[in-house]
C-alpha cells in the first residue's frame, strides 16, 4: 500500500470539530495510517496525535510519553481518578497553551491495530495525553478548557489560524514553549 501524505490540521479545520466515527472492521489501512500518524507525530514532536487531527473521521489515536509507542483504536475511559493539572499545548493549535484539569488515573479499553482488546491503566502524563488525545475524538480540543479571560487573550491568535485554515496556506511551526505538545 503506498504512503498517504498526512498534514497535521490547525485550530479552524473542520476536521477537529467533527465527532470521530467507531472503526469497525481494522484493515491495513488502518495500520498504515496509524503507523503515518506515528511518524508525523515523532517529526512535529509531539507526544500524541488523533485521527481527525490529520483529517481522518475515524477513532484511532497515537501516543508515545518516551516508554513506547501506543496505537489504539476505539479507545474509551471506563474510569476515572484523582486530579491533577498540567498546562498542554496541541500540534493543532500551535502556540496556544492552557492550563488543563483531568484526571489523574484512567482506564482506558481499545483496541490494538491487530483488533484485539487493550485495557490500559494510565496514570499521571499518561493519562493526561490519552484524555487529550481522546478529546480529539469527540472533537472538543484545548481551548474549550480556556477560562473566559485565556479566551480573550488568544482571541486574536485563534481567529488568524481559523482564517489560515480556511485559505490553507498556514505552515504549521512547532513551538516548545507548553509543557506538553500533543
Amino acid at each position: 500500500m503506498e504512503e498517504i501524505a498526512l498534514r497535521i490540521r490547525v485550530y479552524g479545520d473542520a476536521s477537529l470539530r467533527r465527532k470521530a466515527r467507531l472503526v469497525r472492521k481494522i484493515t491495513k489501512y488502518h495500520r498504515v495510517i496509524l503507523s503515518q500518524m506515528a511518524q508525523l507525530m515523532y517529526a512535529e514532536s509531539g507526544v500524541g496525535l488523533a485521527a481527525p487531527q490529520v483529517g481522518f473521521d475515524e477513532a484511532m489515536l497515537v501516543v508515545d510519553i518516551g516508554s513506547g509507542l501506543y496505537k489504539l483504536i476505539n479507545p474509551v475511559i471506563v474510569r476515572k481518578q484523582g486530579r491533577q493539572s498540567i498546562e498542554e499545548g496541541c500540534l493543532s493549535v500551535p502556540g496556544v497553551c492552557i492550563k488543563v484539569k483531568r484526571a489523574k488515573n484512567v482506564i482506558i479499553q481499545a483496541q490494538d491495530e491487530d483488533g484485539r482488546p487493550i485495557s490500559l491503566n494510565a496514570e499521571d502524563l499518561l493519562a493526561c495525553v490519552m484524555q487529550h488525545e481522546i478529546d480529539h475524538l469527540q472533537g472538543k480540543l484545548i481551548v474549550d478548557y480556556a477560562p473566559l479571560f485565556k479566551k480573550i487573550s488568544i482571541r486574536k491568535k485563534l481567529e488568524a489560524m481559523k482564517q489560515a485554515s480556511k485559505n490553507e496556506k498556514m505552515h504549521q511551526s512547532n513551538t516548545k514553549s507548553c509543557e506538553l505538545q500533543l
